[in-house]
């Protein structure tokens, strides 16, 4: 299952990632995000998206590991793939049809979300 994550880009950004090469997705505290962290497997493709400033889908990353032995704090490893070839805006996404009901417009704090591979798709077409 695909997820897009968010992170305010003057704290973390997606070149941040891509300088670092690895990371641990750390930082979460809803309930809800964190069940979803835990649940991650290797390999599984990510969004990563900034918020706040930019407000737009950025790249592309996948998860290298998940330790999920601390419910309250799953360890999760991710690496960058690549830079979208045309970032998403929020506005954007909210006007795809492929979004409408999303969890992303019904719970927009959450800063881990599930994707339909679709909405994947969508996100990471040019």
């Amino acid at each position: 299952m695909p997820y897009l994550l968010k992170t305010e880009p003057n704290k973390y950004s997606f070149d941040d990632l891509v300088r670092d090469g690895e990371t641990t997705w750390d930082g979460i505290a809803n309930p809800q995000a964190l069940m979803t962290l835990r649940n991650m497997k290797k390999g599984e493709k990510l969004v990563i998206y900034h918020s706040n400033i930019g407000k737009a889908a950025i790249g592309t990353a996948k998860v290298v590991s998940v330790d999920p032995t601390d419910p309250k704090n799953p360890i999760v490893r991710i690496a960058p793939i690549k830079r979208l070839k045309r970032e998403k805006t929020l506005a954007e996404i909210r006007e795809a049809p492929v979004f409408h009901g999303s969890i992303l417009f019904r719970q927009f704090r959450l800063s881990v979300v599930p994707l339909t591979e679709e909405q994947y798709d969508w996100l990471t077409q040019p």
